[in-house]
C-alpha cells in the first residue's frame, strides 16, 4: 500500500525563508556563539548561516581555552556563503584577534544588508575573548561598518572608556558608541539594578527605551550573542531597527525567564522557549 506523505512536508520547491549569516565563534557548551545564534535564528524563523572564527573550549564553569581559525578560513566560508546563498543580515561576535577584525571589517564592508556588530570581549564568566590589542581595531575597522552595534556595559566602557553605573548613564554611553560609526547604538543594561532596560540610539538623535521585568535566574549564559541574533533576525525579515529590537527584547526576555540549570555553573538561556510544552 502506498505511503502518504504527513501533512507537515513542505511542497517541493518552497521559498526559502530570509537567511542570515552569523560570523563569531564556536561555544562547546551550547549556551552562548554559533550555537546560540543558530538557535535563536531557528527559533525565529529565518535560516541562519555560520562562519567559525575561533573554537572554545567551554561550559558552565567558564572558558577553558579558545583557539581562533586562520583568516584564510573565515574569508572563505563568508565567500562561500555569501557569494552562493546571499545574506539578508549577517551578525558578528567572537573575533578574537586583530587580523580576524580587520579581515571580517573588510568582508563587511562589501556586504548590501544590515550588519548587527556584538562586540564581544569577554565571555559571561569574565574570560577574555578579544585579544586587548584588538579593541582599537574594533573601533577603528569594525563599528564604522555596523548597522547596529550592542555593547554591554563593559564592553561600552571598554570601547569608549565611558563608565556607566546608573541608568541616566545611558545615552552618554550610547553617544559615545555612535561616536565610532554605527548607524544606531543598543546599549544593553542588563547588568543595573532594577528592571532591565535598554537604549535603542541613533546616529540622528532618535532614541527608543526599552523595559523588560527582571527574572530571578542567573541562568543567562548566552544573552548577548541571542540577542543580537534575534536583532540579525527580524531585520532580516523587513522590520525597521526599531521593531526589531523590540522584538528581539521580548524574544530574550522569555528565554531568560526559562534558563535552565546545565553543569556546575551558569545554565543557558532556552532559545526554544516558545515551543516548550
Amino acid at each position: 500500500m502506498a505511503s502518504t506523505a504527513p501533512s507537515h512536508t513542505p511542497a517541493a520547491g518552497s521559498a526559502a525563508p530570509p537567511r542570515v549569516l552569523t560570523v563569531a565563534g564556536s561555544d562547546s557548551g551550547g549556551g552562548a556563539g554559533i550555537q546560540a545564534d543558530l538557535k535563536a535564528m531557528l527559533a525565529l524563523g529565518v535560516h541562519g548561516m555560520s562562519v567559525i572564527t575561533a573554537v572554545t573550549a567551554q561550559n558552565s564553569l567558564g572558558v577553558q581555552g579558545y583557539w581562533e581559525l586562520p583568516a584564510e578560513a573565515v574569508r572563505a566560508q563568508f565567500r562561500s556563503v555569501v557569494d552562493d546563498i546571499g545574506v539578508q543580515a549577517v551578525k558578528t561576535g567572537m573575533l578574537a584577534s586583530v587580523e580576524l577584525v580587520a579581515t571580517v571589517s573588510e568582508l563587511l564592508a562589501g556586504v548590501d544588508a544590515p550588519v548587527v556588530v556584538d562586540p564581544v570581549g569577554v565571555s559571561k564568566h569574565g574570560d577574555a575573548l578579544l585579544a586587548a590589542e584588538a579593541v582599537a581595531t574594533v573601533r577603528e575597522l569594525l563599528l564604522p561598518v555596523a548597522t547596529v552595534a550592542t555593547p554591554n556595559l563593559h564592553e561600552v566602557a571598554q570601547l569608549t572608556g565611558v563608565v556607566v553605573e546608573e541608568e541616566k548613564d545611558l545615552p552618554a554611553a550610547a553617544e559615545a558608541v555612535l561616536a565610532l560609526g554605527p548607524r544606531w547604538a543598543l546599549i544593553k543594561g542588563g547588568h543595573l539594578a532594577g528592571d532591565a532596560v535598554d537604549l535603542l540610539a541613533g546616529a540622528d538623535g532618535e532614541r527608543h527605551w526599552y523595559r523588560a521585568p527582571r527574572h530571578d535566574n542567573r541562568h543567562t549564559h548566552g544573552t548577548g550573542c541571542t540577542l543580537a541574533s534575534a536583532v540579525a533576525a527580524e531585520l532580516a525579515k523587513g522590520r525597521t531597527v526599531e521593531e526589531a529590537v523590540g522584538a528581539a527584547k521580548e524574544y530574550v526576555t522569555g528565554a531568560i525567564a526559562a534558563g535552565f540549570a546545565l553543569g556546575a555553573g551558569i545554565g543557558p538561556v532556552d532559545h526554544a522557549w516558545r515551543t516548550r510544552g
